[in-house]
């Protein structure tokens, strides 16, 4: 093998690194574990093909039914990982996910957006986009997916998702409305948006940006188009520890500046870090985030 192959050309702890030959190796890589029946839960989850032509893949979790009659919100879930890592097949989509359709008796889609640097910003809005789209071809039951036909509740269509996720979540909900689409909420949690100097790791993941805020995809505030975002609520939820609290409390001020017509909740979990909800699910300050997700979703 050509030793220059092992040369390190890039390289962003605790993210990913790149090598001459363009190998690129994740540090927080986790195992994809199969869809399956949660025996806590009943949650049955399964794989979706969205677009075979890219290829792109969401997993469904799909609460138990009750009737065949039965409607159930629609979730669709961005997962977190600064648009380079996670996924949603591995064991922390499954265990919050599964959790929250049991507790909240929906149907969650999990998109397998393709990450960067091989598929550079801003593909994972794309794929994003795209995924929305394909619930969108369900509502007059002629989608290709018969449970999402038969079951789904397309006037309770909401986003989510927690840091990059959340950013791209965000800009998901504004593009629906910019498409005349309406959302019945999103869910923006620890939210990832950038500061006022470049961000040297959005910039190799994204060429055509300045990774910084002067950028619309990743600076809410500079979007002129903030105030058609397609839903009728949001909750933002930020940690008191996490250095990206500021930019998730800044997110509520540009929301409620942008003459957006819908309403804003906000929650912040004090003593605690980054996303910490998905990395211990039954801690003291994560029961209640998934309470108050489960009531964002379910009130009137």
């Amino acid at each position: 093998m050509d030793s220059s192959s092992k040369e390190i050309t890039q390289e962003f702890p605790p993210f990913f690194r790149v090598y001459k030959d363009g190998h690129v190796e994740r540090f927080m890589a986790r195992d994809e574990v199969p869809p399956a029946v949660d025996p806590t839960t009943g949650v049955q989850s399964k794989d979706v093909v969205i677009s075979p032509e890219i290829p792109l893949k969401a997993r469904v979790f799909m609460s138990k039914i009750n009737g065949p009659d039965q409607k159930l919100p629609i979730l669709i879930h961005y997962h977190g990982g600064g648009f380079c890592v996670g996924s949603p097949f591995d064991d922390i989509a499954r265990t919050f996910l599964n959790s929250l359709a049991s507790k909240a008796q929906l149907i969650a889609i999990s998109v397998d957006y393709r990450l960067a640097p091989e598929h550079p910003l801003p593909i994972a809005y794309d794929d994003s986009w795209a995924a929305l789209q394909w619930i969108i071809s369900h509502q007059n039951g002629s989608g290709p997916d018969p449970f999402f036909n038969q079951h789904g509740d397309f006037g309770r269509v909401f986003l989510a998702g927690e840091s990059a996720g959340a950013n791209i979540a965000h800009n998901v909900a504004v593009r629906a409305g910019v498409s005349g689409l309406k959302l019945k909420g999103v869910m923006i949690v620890h939210p990832f948006f950038v500061g006022s100097e470049p961000d040297k790791m959005i910039q190799y993941l994204y060429p055509t940006s300045s990774g910084s805020d002067d950028d619309p995809k990743l600076n809410p505030a500079v979007d002129p188009d903030l105030g058609k975002m397609g839903c009728e609520r949001a909750l933002v939820c930020v940690a008191e520890k996490d250095w990206l609290k500021p930019r998730g409390m800044g997110y509520v001020e540009s929301l409620k500046k942008s003459g957006w017509g819908g309403s804003v909740e906000f929650m912040e979990n004090e003593g605690e870090d980054h996303c910490f909800h998905l990395f211990n699910p039954t801690s003291e300050k994560a029961v209640p985030l998934m309470q108050k997700f489960v009531s964002f979703i379910n009130q009137d």
